[in-house]
């Protein structure tokens, strides 16, 4: 199962990163909480996501980073295959 997700967003210049990462991890918890957690109030004192996130700008290498993203799972999942070597 991943641990991490990767999203390729275009933020308008007016909003604040925070703010942005904060609402998406906000609603996708509480969401989250209700499709799977059978929760339907209340969410007090859960934590789904963890506190940090990285951020990085595209520029001119979008298309590399969404075909990165796109094939990430792949490349998670071959890894998690390859032997420990002890």
């Amino acid at each position: 199962m991943p641990d991490h997700v990767h999203m390729l967003i275009s933020i308008p210049p007016k909003y604040k990163v925070s703010e942005v990462i904060g609402f998406i991890k906000g609603k996708s918890a509480i969401q989250i909480a209700r499709q799977f957690m059978n929760r339907e109030k209340n969410f007090t004192g859960y934590h789904f996501w963890a506190r940090g996130y990285f951020v990085t700008t595209v520029g001119h290498n979008e298309e590399a980073t969404r075909k990165y993203i796109q094939t990430q799972d792949q490349r998670d999942r071959a890894a998690d295959q390859l032997p420990l070597g002890i």
